[in-house]
Parts: C-alpha cells; sequence; structure tokens
C-alpha cells in the first residue's frame, strides 16, 4: 500500500472517529458537533412563570422544587394588591434591568455593552417575559403559606446609578402572610453583572414557622435568536456541586425526567446557559441545599436550589445572603464570582487544553489590544512550539515529493502486476529511506490542540463585536463579504497544491475535493475562527517551502486533473 493510500484512510479514519463520536453524542441526549439537526421551535408560554402550587408541606429529597403549574394571580385574598402591579425599571452602567412587583422578580436584563445578535443597534437581552421569551430570576418561601414569587411586594429605592455613585440599593417587602413578611434587597454594584440578593425572613405571627427560601431560574426551551445552524453550542440548565463537578443538563432529559444530578450538597451553584452568556444563583458554601430540574409548563422549565431557614420564633427573622449573576461569560469575572462558575463556558472534553490557550490569548490581547492581532499571535506561537514537529512532517514530504517520479514510472510499469508493484514500492521506500507515514503523525499530534483553539475561540464572549481590520468588525460573526473564507479556500488549495501528487488519479480528486467540501463550511463560522485557520494555513506553506528548498527538492504546484 503506498504512502498516498495509507494517508487517505487516515483521513477517513478520522473523519470516521469524528461521525462515531457525534453519533454517539446524539444517542447520550447531546447535540451533534457540526450541522445539528433544527429543533422545531415552540411558542415561549404566555402563563405567568411558575407558581408554587403547594406551601403547605415541606419539600422532601423528592419533591424539592416549586409546582410545576402556572397559576394566575388571585385578585382577593392576600394577593388582593397585585392590582398595583408595577414594572420597575432600573439603570446602572451595565445593566438595565426591570423588577416585576409581584415578587420582586427580575423580569428582564438588558447588556448596554453587547449588542444583540440579531439587530446590533439594540442592547442584548438575556433575562426577559414577553410573547417570545420567558427567562425569569424567582425566589420566595415554601414550607407553609408564605410569601412567593407571586406575591405582592412593595417596592423602594432608586432606579438609576448616579453618577460617582458606585453601589444602587432595592427593596422589594411583601405584607405579612400566615404570619412571615419576607423582604428582599438588591445591591449592584457599578461595572458588574453580580447582584447581591439579601432575604431577609420575619416572624410576624404568634407561632414558630419553620420556612425554605428556594432560588429559581425558569426559561422557555426556545434555542437563542441568532444561533448558528452550522455548530452546535448548549443551552439548558447546569448545576454544580465539588462532589459532581459541572452538570448540564438538557431540556430533552428534563421532558423524559432522565435529568442525572446530586439532588442535596452543602456547596456550588444552578445556573442557565447559552452561548456567551448566562445566569445563576450563588449560596454561599457551607449551607446546605437540595437541587432541582423539572419542568414548569409546556415549553418551560426551571433549575433551583432550596435552602431551609432554622425554626423561626414568634418576633424573630433571619436573613440569607445570595448572588444573582447574569451576564457575559468573561472568564475572569466567573472565576473570581465562585468555585467552578468559569465552566458555564463550555470547553467540552479538552478543557485542560483550552483554558491555557485562552489564558495565553488574553494575555496577548493585554499587549495588542486587538483581538484579531492576538489570534494571529496566537497561531504563529503555537506555530513556533510545534516547529520541529512540522518541519519532521514536511521533510517527509519532501522526500516523498522527490521520490514520486520513482514510483509513478514504477507503476505505470507494472501496472499489470500489483503484487511485483507492492514489493517494488516497499523496496524504494527502504533504498531511499522514506516511513510513509513520516509526515502524518507529526500533524495528528496536533490536532487536538488547535480542536482546543477551536473551543476557545468559539466560547469566548470577547470576540463578540470586537473589530480586527477594515470590514471585519465582529469576530465573533461571519465575514458579512465572505472575503476571509474565500482566502482560506485558497490558502486550503495552495496547500494541497504543495503537496506530492496522488499517482492514483481517483485518490488525486479527492486530494482535491476534500479541502473544497470542508472549506464550505467555513463561509458560515465566525470571523475569529476563519482567521485562525487562514493564519495556520499561510504558516505551514511558509514552513513546507522553506523545508523543501533546503533539502534541493524546488517547490511545485501539483495541478488536478480532472478527466
Amino acid at each position: 500500500m503506498n504512502d498516498i493510500r495509507r494517508t487517505i484512510l487516515w483521513v477517513i479514519f478520522g473523519f470516521s472517529m469524528v461521525l462515531l463520536w457525534d453519533q454517539w453524542q446524539l444517542s447520550n441526549g447531546h447535540k451533534a458537533t457540526f450541522f445539528p439537526k433544527p429543533e422545531a421551535a415552540a411558542p415561549a408560554s404566555t402563563a405567568a412563570p411558575a407558581a408554587m402550587a403547594s406551601n403547605n408541606s415541606v419539600p422532601t429529597a423528592t419533591t424539592t422544587a416549586p409546582a410545576a403549574t402556572p397559576a394566575q394571580v388571585p385578585t382577593s385574598g392576600p394577593n388582593a394588591a397585585a392590582s398595583a402591579r408595577e414594572t420597575i425599571e432600573v439603570v446602572t452602567d451595565v445593566l438595565k434591568l426591570n423588577f416585576d412587583t409581584e415578587g420582586g422578580s427580575l423580569v428582564r436584563t438588558e447588556f448596554t455593552r453587547h449588542a444583540d445578535f440579531v439587530d446590533s443597534s439594540k442592547p442584548f437581552v438575556l433575562l426577559d417575559q414577553s410573547s417570545s421569551r420567558v427567562y425569569n430570576a424567582q425566589t420566595g418561601l415554601i414550607g407553609g403559606d408564605f410569601p412567593t414569587h407571586k406575591s405582592p411586594m412593595k417596592f423602594s429605592g432608586e432606579r438609576s446609578l448616579k453618577d460617582g455613585q458606585d453601589e444602587l440599593t432595592l427593596r422589594f417587602e411583601s405584607d405579612a402572610q400566615n404570619g412571615v413578611k419576607l423582604v428582599k434587597t438588591y445591591t449592584l454594584q457599578r461595572g458588574s453583572y453580580a447582584i447581591g440578593v439579601k432575604h431577609e425572613v420575619v416572624n410576624t405571627g404568634s407561632t414558630p414557622v419553620s420556612p425554605q427560601l428556594y432560588l429559581q431560574l425558569v426559561r422557555d426551551g426556545n434555542k437563542p435568536a441568532g444561533e448558528s445552524a452550522f455548530y452546535s453550542t448548549f443551552t439548558g440548565p447546569a448545576i454544580y456541586t465539588e462532589a459532581k463537578k459541572y452538570q448540564k443538563v438538557e431540556f430533552s432529559d428534563i421532558e423524559k425526567n432522565k435529568a442525572d444530578i446530586e439532588k442535596s450538597s452543602p456547596n456550588g451553584y444552578v445556573a442557565m446557559v447559552q452561548h456567551y452568556f448566562a445566569s445563576a444563583w450563588l449560596l454561599a458554601d457551607g449551607i446546605q441545599r437540595e437541587n432541582f430540574v423539572r419542568k414548569v409548563d409546556t415549553n418551560l422549565y426551571a433549575v433551583g436550589m432550596i435552602t431551609p431557614l432554622a425554626e423561626l420564633a414568634p418576633g424573630q427573622s433571619k436573613t440569607v445572603n445570595t448572588q444573582l449573576f447574569s451576564g457575559p461569560q468573561e472568564e475572569k469575572v466567573l472565576e473570581a464570582l465562585a468555585p467552578g462558575l468559569d465552566l458555564v463556558k463550555d470547553y467540552g472534553w479538552l478543557a485542560m487544553l483550552s483554558k491555557p490557550l485562552y489564558w495565553l490569548l488574553d494575555k496577548l490581547f493585554g499587549f495588542i489590544q486587538n483581538w484579531g492581532w492576538a489570534i494571529v499571535a496566537l497561531v504563529l506561537l503555537l506555530k513556533i512550539a510545534f516547529y520541529w514537529l512540522n518541519a519532521k512532517a514536511y521533510a517527509s514530504m519532501a522526500k516523498m515529493k522527490a521520490i514520486n517520479p520513482k514510483i509513478m514510472e514504477m507503476r505505470e510499469r507494472l501496472k499489470n502486476d500489483p503484487q511485483k508493484m507492492q514489493q517494488e514500492m516497499m523496496k524504494i521506500y527502504r533504498e531511499e529511506k522514506v516511513n510513509p507515514m513520516g509526515g502524518c503523525f507529526p500533524i495528528m499530534v496536533q490536532i487536538p490542540v488547535f480542536i482546543a483553539l477551536y473551543w476557545v475561540l468559539l466560547s469566548s464572549v470577547e470576540m463578540r463585536n470586537a473589530p480586527w481590520i477594515l470590514w471585519i468588525k465582529d469576530l465573533s460573526a461571519p465575514d458579512p463579504y465572505f472575503i476571509l473564507p474565500l482566502v482560506m479556500t485558497l490558502t486550503t488549495l495552495l496547500q494541497t497544491a504543495l503537496n506530492p501528487a496522488p499517482p492514483d488519479p481517483m485518490q488525486a480528486k479527492l486530494m482535491w475535493i476534500m479541502p473544497l467540501v470542508f472549506s464550505v463550511m467555513f463561509f458560515f463560522f465566525p470571523a475569529g475562527l476563519v482567521l485562525y485557520w487562514i493564519t495556520n494555513n499561510i504558516l505551514s506553506i511558509a514552513q513546507q517551502w522553506v523545508i523543501n528548498t533546503r533539502m534541493g527538492v524546488p517547490p511545485q504546484f501539483n495541478m488536478p486533473k480532472f478527466k
């Protein structure tokens, strides 16, 4: 078997492994890495998000979640004040928030420094409550007929962060319900997407009570608007605990009651994750909590935690401090907020390589102050690090190119005697001291590194709206004029032309068709990914050209013959 056939077999083997991996992902309820099947978008529920159906029993390990049935606010009884329901708009330097006086819930978050995927003239919206999206952060009490996220609350506090002011405090206070009053105090900091949320529970009644505090994120199961159909990213709940680490939960697993999470822990967080952005409830370590995920309503899901409060005697109060993060997945910010929170930025199974690559990319940006040129510099450093491996690969290719005329002549001479042809080919390899696989192994060693870099560039929110040069205004979006994908295709074909021409005409055609097919995908990939690939191609061509020249094998272009 000649070297080209071996190379083709290795390529086929590699693609087969990728396809098998995707099928394994699909069979285990995950999404395919490339070209995921589009999901039918179900309309978001227009009903109010989940209400507590039963407040008269303490949740157990098997009933840890608030009830799954939406409820309309009553017009009489404890919720009579709901007629004065109001939306409170609050503005900081990085956030524009909407709070609902029904439950004091956060129902909308706009990020003024991040543009929308679909309409770049508008700010990006994560949490929302509209006809097309339900995504809220809710808290309340269970274990009795106590205030929940459906109870009316009175608002007090300022609505905007003034110049020179670093902190803004909002207060939502419920009426006493069955002798229990709940006060929520939100503290917003300048430049921060993390919101302090203090829950003060007061027993105003005449008998002891044992309420439990729940923190939950409720979201519809629709994909985020503007998500690419050419690569797949995770959207859904996630739970982190020290014991079981990061646990992603597909909406489909919740539907089928197949969600496998650690239900009880003294640490961790619960989150809703999507490409570039996340929201999470954070509770201090050492506080016991019950974690849950569940279906709330048609196309509506919840992830949350419940923590018991100590028994409150009449007149006593209990305060629980929590944090609500709702913002972009900026790795350094997430690491500082809570252990494991940086894992919402999903690098997949190559995280051990992706994290140091991101660290290096971030350091380069600190010097260059341009993410596009930082990508170019990172690829250059990687090519330097792998220089000797690449040199061995290209040297092997140069040797193959040098003996290629001899092999072609032998194949033509012995074309009617395949067995003799194979023997003569092996003899030529031995005499010329050529390893047919010498050009493959060094390149295969580098593949995990470049896949890890692919995920770094795909996952980093810093690429959103980050310009490079001229027409590239957003490295996270496809090139609007397809210039970079065309350059990438040309450089890929140039690399192919510099390689030894396969002796078999069918193999020669395949070696030209495969790069073309592969390049088509890059017309729809983010410009930052295409830039990384172009840089890698150009540096590879330059190294191959230099090595061929040094070895006395003049570079030549082996053009295809499709006859």
